[in-house]
């Protein structure tokens, strides 16, 4: 019963997987899936928080740090993963992949790219609100929704499977929300006044 478990959701796992990689084929995609993917790259979104910490002031600052702590928590936890199941992206073991951009790694559970922009995502978008029509909305909406896109194109890109994507995701947003359980342990606090000193006295 168990092995039938597991070969069902493997068989749906690569089904949905082509679904999307070839179901969902057009030019569009094809131009647009491996351009937005590069911004789930931890790169990438260390990169928004160097720019909050930089103009974002002291709120700017404290975010950057929690934003950093979750981008690495979930990508210890991440290639951890990678490491001990060691499964083969799709393209090295499926047939008829799609293939848009050039992959050197090679193993594909979970999503890191995906798992990243969940964890910034979340932790950017709780702390941020943007008013319209004199009402404010939260951002973590229209973030998620952005992080969501980015895990999709890791399938359509042909790199990941379906499965990957989601557990990237739940990796991410874990990893933000034990982050901001200690948003007001002293460490960080202490964190962001010391850049802040550092900012105001330069050497």
């Amino acid at each position: 019963m168990y092995d039938f478990i597991i070969t069902e959701i493997f068989n749906q796992n690569v089904t949905l997987f082509y679904m999307i990689n070839h179901g969902l084929d057009n030019n569009l995609f094809d131009f647009i899936m491996p351009l937005i993917t590069n911004f789930g790259s931890v790169i990438a979104w260390a990169g928004i928080c160097g720019l909050l910490f930089i103009f974002g002031g002291e709120k700017g600052r404290k975010v950057a740090i929690l934003g950093l702590a979750a981008l690495f928590i979930s990508n210890v936890i991440v290639y951890s993963l990678k490491f001990i199941i060691a499964e083969p992206r799709p393209f090295l073991t499926l047939h008829n992949v799609d293939l848009l951009v050039t992959e050197s790694e090679a193993y594909s559970f979970p999503s890191g790219h995906t798992a990243s922009s969940f964890a910034a995502a979340t932790i950017i978008g709780l702390k941020y609100k943007f008013n319209f029509r004199e009402k404010s909305y939260g951002l973590i909406y229209p973030l998620l929704a952005f992080a969501g896109v980015i895990g999709f194109s890791r399938i359509y890109i042909g790199v990941h499977y379906p499965l990957d994507v989601l557990f990237g995701a739940i990796v991410g947003i874990v990893s933000a929300l034990l982050t901001l359980k200690v948003e007001d342990n002293i460490l960080v606090d202490k964190l962001t006044h010391i850049c802040s000193l550092d900012k105001i006295n330069p050497g």
